[in-house]
């Protein structure tokens, strides 16, 4: 006799989260800002005209996944970009692209196989 086991629910992949996080234009804004510099939570939130809690949602979401971290000194906290989780995104995508040329460079083959078949 077998004991089925119960399968255990895996935490979704670290990529997941950083797309979630991308997937918001505020985000998006944000991880662009912080390209050219290190940055204060109040420089950050200035451009956006939003209530200051609501801003550091969107900066706890972008941390919670990895592409920023802070840093407290006195009263102020600055955010930095972290470039790691980025490349991880970068290198899913650049597989996806591998992917699909290979997939479209196939059908471009077949449906000129079937051109010089017509003739």
């Amino acid at each position: 006799m077998t004991v089925a086991t119960i399968p255990q629910t895996a935490s979704p992949p670290p990529i997941d989260g950083i797309f979630r996080a991308l997937s918001d234009p505020t985000r998006r804004r944000v991880v662009e800002r912080l390209n050219r510099s290190p940055a204060s939570v109040s420089e950050l939130a200035e451009p956006f005209g939003m209530a200051l809690p609501s801003f550091v949602e969107h900066l706890k979401v972008l941390e919670g996944c990895g592409l920023v971290r802070s840093q407290k000194t006195g009263r102020i906290r600055t955010y930095q970009l972290a470039p790691e989780p980025l490349k991880l995104a970068e290198n899913w995508l650049a597989e996806q692209r591998t992917l699909w040329e290979s997939r479209l460079d196939q059908f471009d083959a077949y449906v000129m196989k079937l051109k010089e078949s017509d003739k």
